[in-house]
């Protein structure tokens, strides 16, 4: 790429190649200065006796971390304990792959409060977004062997 021409270019309809360029670099970039990440996805879904999936959590673990992507479960199945289960199902997961803690981000301060019950503490936030809001970073080390 020395002595390459580059140009920038905006879009809000990239192709999905374009963000496999993007993660491959980084991948690669990471690699090279820390090893291997082991990311592996990792999935707990709440399913109904149909089947259906109606909610659960997804993430992925790497550099010894589970991050915390997703985390959803219904309106009528809120306050009866399904999502501290999931949260459990996760962190023990996260331990049989070796990791030391737990990450999630939420947005305002009931969610936060929920995780905050769990053992999850804010290490940042972004306040006003979205406006009107906070952006809340929480996490949660996990208890060694």
């Amino acid at each position: 790429m020395a002595g390459a021409a580059f140009e920038i270019l905006l879009t809000d309809a990239p192709d999905p190649a374009a963000r496999d360029v993007i993660v491959g670099g980084i991948v690669a970039f990471n690699t090279a200065r820390m090893g291997p990440s082991g990311s592996r996805p990792l999935a707990v879904l709440l399913r109904q006796t149909d089947g259906t999936v109606a909610g659960g959590l997804w993430g992925r673990t790497s550099y010894g971390w589970l991050y915390v992507e997703l985390l959803f479960v219904p309106e009528e199945a809120r306050g009866t304990g399904l999502g501290r289960a999931l949260m459990g199902r996760a962190e023990a997961e996260a331990l049989e792959r070796g990791c030391i803690g737990v990450w999630i981000d939420t947005f305002g301060e009931a969610n936060a409060a929920f995780y905050g019950r769990l053992g999850y503490t804010r290490f940042g936030a972004i306040e006003d977004h979205p406006p009107g809001s906070t952006h809340i970073f929480l996490k949660k080390v996990l208890p060694g062997e």
